[in-house]
């Protein structure tokens, strides 16, 4: 790699600009010879102007007269020589990759591969124009209306969601809204989030994608998204109003939508790899100005070094790469409003030139630097494919990260696949064994049980196996792991007795998942009962499989319920999420004063503090986690056994009466509350049930302290008048008998 491909850049200038009656270009190619803009009128015709070469690299040109909805692309000269990662090809029409908007699509019959059929190494000299997408010139307009109060990560209830499938379905949202920007923005929609408790949603990737040759030689589309070719531009597919910038206004509309209902909005970005695939794929946009600045290559240059498993690997690495990546992300915050961003197979970003893990990476560096990027929320998707790439709990105080390690245990603990109670502990309390590092939070253990990728919630009770025979794949692709459980029957089901155990099982998932300390993150349609009919790796069904069916909410209604009970009780008291890690320490109030009770405890249901013989106890699957700070104090009973078994509220000073805020548990299996201090019960298998103690507050704590004093004092008193008709004869003769 030459010296000025690492050369500094101005990366202000990239991309358009309208300015002075016209328009500013600026692409950087270091490598390039020649660039021309192609300037494409509404009948496809092509007026090109070349662009003049800055010293670091960045070509650049002013175009009098252009305005906001041009459509543009690049044709961009070099030698061909794949020996050295160089595949310039000026018959192919490119992206700009600063981009603010992307219009038309890909002919995957077309002229888009910058090779011949015959060979990979062999330029096709066949223009590709008319077969690629095109990039808009958009005008700058005020960002979003901005939340109310910013909210950090720790006081996130993350709700992941696909722009589309949301509310494609959706009944209160007008036929021409449904699955878009504005659809999401729709008020009934926002008010249901405000409404299940939700505070952020996290978008499945909104960055302009395409689709997969092969996925499209099926006749499926790529509907997740996770192939990005538009690092800059919100998706055209999601607009209701065009595709020649109003997708741009559109976006904003619908963040200042969701911010008014203090709302935060969370992408889920794809820095880890782009659209074009391997160098075998299509070119379409960095393939074409930069092989090898672009991409990371094998040590022969001729083969992309995947780290992704999706062709090609982004290499931030490369410094005018890694402008692009953290000029994108502050665009997106500054310019279109959102709160934070969910990084795909983000060990990628942090793999150094020689494609080693780097938890230094000048990546994690520059956002920890930058006045904007290090207020926004960060989480990580902590793994990629390659060579130590699982970095789970590596990544640092600032970071939250899918705590994948969560959602397996839970899989098995519910379905009865594990044998003690040990880690039950662990993950309920923000699983310290990975987050509990200087300087970190318990909040960045980012909890899930189910995201996009994989089975619904539903599905995962009544699926033992895949079914993704509507992929096309013969039933090969998806995971295997599923950890899942049919609760006895393979499919959906009419026994009452079948359907009933299965919503008793979705609960009990998503309370362990709302009540266990980190942040949760829910999958959109879960607590209404979405299924997807067994498909765990819906990313190419863009239809009624992904969509969410808003007709069974009533169907679900119990876990819907449960599902808001536990979110509002998690908004109201502190303790359900809490960011610091608790220890066994004592509690104690505003002015330092022990309050006779303790922030964490582990019950062991019947005799007080679990023992080291409960907790090596393989054959116990029940638990009671007691939690408590100055002002509450709640419970956690937690049966994952088969049975039902009698235990014993705890006596004071844990509580002196408990009240059930929420239960897994059928009407009728557990005893009217409030229950008495060491009052014995009947606790139900397989089931969660959350009791709020009646403790001191911190208020009530003063208030006794305060009467304690006053009755000290008028005790004091008391004492003093009474005493003092003994001592006044003494005193006298000792008076009498002379002076002091």
């Amino acid at each position: 790699m030459t010296d000025d491909m690492r050369a500094p850049i101005d990366s202000s200038i990239l991309g358009a600009q309208l300015r002075d009656g016209g328009c500013h270009f600026a692409l950087w190619a270091p490598r390039a010879t020649r660039v021309e803009l192609a300037l494409v009128g509404d009948d496809n015709s092509q007026i090109n102007h070349d662009l003049h070469r800055n010293a670091d690299g960045v070509w650049v040109g002013f175009v009098a007269g252009v305005e906001a909805e041009q459509r543009y692309g690049y044709r961009v000269e070099g030698e061909w020589n794949p020996d050295a990662g160089m595949r310039f090809n000026p018959a192919k029409l490119l992206l700009d990759p600063y981009a603010r908007a992307v219009t038309a699509g890909v002919d995957y019959s077309g002229p888009i591969l910058d090779h011949t059929s015959e060979s990979n190494y062999v330029p096709d000299p066949v223009d590709s124009a008319g077969s690629v997408p095109l990039s808009v010139v958009v005008a700058d307009s005020p960002p979003p209306q901005p939340l109310a109060q910013p909210r950090t990560l720790e006081d996130m209830v993350i709700y992941e969601l696909h722009v589309k499938g949301y509310t494609r379905l959706h009944p209160a949202v007008p036929e021409h809204l449904r699955g878009t920007y504005g659809g999401l923005a729709y008020p009934a929609v926002v008010q249901h989030l405000v409404d299940l408790g939700v505070n952020a949603v996290e978008l499945l990737p909104v960055q302009h994608f395409v689709s997969e040759p092969f996925i499209i030689g099926r006749g499926l589309t790529n509907y997740w998204g996770y192939n990005t070719l538009g690092f800059f531009a919100p998706h055209a597919a999601y607009s209701s109003s065009g595709t020649l910038g109003q997708q741009v206004a559109e976006f904003k509309n619908m963040v200042s939508g969701l911010h008014e209902a203090g709302i935060s909005v969370l992408l889920d970005v794809v820095y880890n790899h782009t659209g074009e695939g391997g160098h075998q794929g299509p070119t379409l946009c960095f393939r074409g100005i930069d092989h090898a600045g672009y991409y990371r290559l094998t040590n022969d240059l001729h083969n992309d070094y995947d780290v992704t498993g999706c062709g090609n690997s982004v290499d931030t690495s490369h410094p005018g790469v890694l402008q692009m990546v953290l000029d994108s992300m502050r665009y997106w915050v500054t310019e279109m409003g959102v709160d934070g961003f969910r990084f795909d197979l983000a060990t990628t970003l942090i793999r150094d030139q020689n494609h080693h893990v780097d938890q230094n990476h000048a990546f994690k560096q520059a956002i920890a630097d930058d006045p904007v990027l290090s207020r926004a929320v960060m989480i990580a998707e902590p793994w990629d494919l390659g060579p130590y790439g699982y970095q789970v709990g590596n990544w640092g105080p600032g970071w939250g990260e899918w705590n994948d390690q969560f959602r397996n245990y839970f899989r098995d603990y519910w379905r009865g696949a594990v044998g003690g109670v040990q880690q039950l502990a662990t993950r309920l309390c923000g699983s310290p064994d990975l987050f509990d590092r200087p300087g970190r939070s318990v909040s960045e253990s980012v909890n899930f049980i189910t995201a996009h990728d994989g089975f619904t919630l539903r599905d995962l009770v009544t699926y033992n196996v895949k079914h993704n025979d509507a992929n096309g794949e013969g039933n090969r692709d998806g995971a295997d792991d599923n950890r899942s459980w049919n609760c006895g029957w393979e499919g959906e089901s009419n026994d009452p007795g079948i359907v009933g155990f299965r919503h008793r099982q979705a609960k009990n998932l998503m309370a362990s998942l709302l009540l266990s300390m980190g942040t949760p993150m829910m999958t959109a349609g879960d607590g209404m009962g979405r299924t997807q009919q067994g498909n765990n790796n819906a990313y190419c069904q863009d239809s009624p499989v992904s969509w969410v069916h808003w007709d069974t909410e009533s169907t679900w209604a119990d876990l819907s319920e449960l599902t808001s009970t536990l979110l509002k009780a998690r908004a109201d008291f502190p303790i359900l999420r809490t960011t610091r890690f608790l220890t066994h320490d004592e509690v104690v109030d505003a002015e330092g004063h022990g309050m006779g009770r303790v922030d964490l405890a582990w019950l062991d249901g019947w005799h007080g503090e679990m023992t080291d013989d409960a907790w090596h106890d393989l054959g116990r699957h029940h638990l009671a986690m007691y939690r408590s700070d100055a002002d509450s104090a709640f419970l956690l009973w937690i049966n994952g056994g088969e049975h039902a078994i009698t235990v014993r509220t705890p006596g004071e000073p844990w509580g002196r009466s408990y009240e059930i805020v929420a239960t897994t548990a059928e009407r009728g299996e557990l005893p009217v509350s409030p229950l008495d201090r060491e009052q014995e019960f009947s606790l139900p298998g397989r089931s969660v049930t959350l009791m709020r103690c009646d403790v001191p507050t911190s208020d009530e704590a003063l208030a006794a302290r305060a009467h304690e004093e006053r009755e000290h004092r008028q005790t004091a008193r008391t004492a003093v008048r009474t005493r003092a008709p003994r001592r006044a004869p003494r005193a006298s003769t000792r008076r009498a008998d002379g002076p002091r």
